[in-house]
């Protein structure tokens, strides 16, 4: 299709660097100029944001680390619109008219719906959302338009059926969800193949995950290209996807940009063997990984208790690899100290359910909270 971008890596800004590593809105925007100038030099050119990254202050940053100083034709902008935050229709165009001032874009190139699962696409519906987002097109101030997705493909077969008019759609897509019985990455990418759909797909990390990779399987890559990091073999199996258009990485340092733009300059699909290679990863991590956790950070928004529900599920990962029977102690008690000196402890869950609510991933996490808190506690 005509408006697919030339090389298929975009900056997310979800991760930015902090200032305050426990305050999301305190973003280093001087290394976000740099991170943002390397991407442009190398030829990127899409960047992707939302109304509430980064605590709200993601579009902000997008303006001033980037809008404000490179012409509005040389990169692509995307944002998009969130239940949570609209209730009537005016309320649509409140958020949407406000991300133009905050961004200063005049435009975006791409809009989105944003993670549409069956207990939001009612809300989306009932106030028209995709007739919407088809005016705003209409007006020249949306190019393209598409949703963001967290179901099933029976889901999203339905809404692409329904709405032929969405362009693209943007789906949660690594070697580790390929085959899980909750994302269902292969099956949700099939689906929008069979429809025509080109694919966005975020979370090629699974949030750092395949990032950190258990000592068997990283040597199995480092044995076969000692070079590669291991960042680079999850979003290049996901950039070699066919109907895949753009891989979002949300990067939070420039060592992390400097690592991603050099292997995605010049992109190399992977070969059968090294694909092979990524599921036999996503065994040896599947048979450790207790909590399959992305660290969004959406149940924490809203968590009355302000529990640091990522920061404890990923400790509690790392320890579940660990042979406790042996070791008896790891240094993440401590870590688990601190965490809930600053934030709720895990055994201060109240049980309110609006995390798992809004769980992308759909995870039990008032259960995984109990084994946290019987773990640590």
């Amino acid at each position: 299709m005509e408006f697919l971008p030339a090389k298929k890596f975009g900056f997310g800004l979800m991760r930015m660097p902090r200032l305050d590593p426990d305050n999301a809105a305190t973003v280093d925007v001087e290394q976000v100029k740099k991170m943002v100038d390397l991407f442009m030099s190398k030829g990127f050119t899409y960047f992707d944001t939302a109304w509430m990254y980064n605590g709200f202050a993601s579009e902000n940053v997008a303006k001033e680390a980037l809008v404000d100083r490179y012409p509005r034709e040389s990169f692509t902008l995307a944002t998009k619109l969130h239940s949570g935050f609209f209730n009537s229709l005016e309320e649509r165009d409140t958020v949407f008219n406000e991300q133009l001032r905050k961004t200063g874009a005049g435009y975006f190139d791409y809009y989105l719906l944003h993670g549409i699962e069956e207990a939001m696409l009612p809300k989306y519906e009932k106030y028209d959302c995709f007739s919407w987002l088809l005016e705003k097109k209409a007006q020249g101030l949306v190019k393209h338009v598409g949703f963001s997705f967290h179901d099933t493909p029976e889901l999203l077969d339905e809404i692409l059926t329904k709405h032929p008019e969405m362009e693209f759609v943007q789906l949660q897509i690594n070697y580790l969800d390929w085959e899980s019985q909750w994302v269902q990455s292969k099956k949700v990418y099939e689906v929008a193949e069979k429809h025509g759909k080109p694919v966005i797909v975020m979370e090629p990390c699974k949030g750092g995950t395949l990032a950190k990779l258990p000592e068997e399987a990283e040597k199995m890559f480092k044995d076969h290209d000692p070079d590669a990091s291991l960042p680079s073999w999850a979003i290049r199996f996901a950039a070699s996807l066919p109907n895949v258009m753009m891989v979002l990485s949300g990067m939070s340092s420039l060592e992390q940009m400097e690592d991603n733009t050099s292997f995605m300059e010049d992109f190399r699909p992977l070969t059968e063997e090294e694909k092979a290679m990524c599921f036999k990863a996503a065994e040896i991590i599947n048979s450790q990984i207790t909590v399959p956790c992305t660290a969004c950070h959406y149940c924490t928004e809203g968590c009355p208790m302000h529990i640091c529900i990522p920061e404890y599920f990923s400790i509690y990962n790392e320890d579940m690899r660990e042979n406790l029977a042996q070791k008896g102690w790891t240094i993440n008690f401590t870590n688990y100290e601190i965490l809930g000196s600053k934030y709720g402890k895990a055994s201060e869950c109240i049980q309110c359910g609006q995390c798992e609510a809004v769980c992308p991933q759909h995870l039990t996490i008032i259960d995984f909270l109990k084994d946290v808190a019987a773990h640590y506690e």
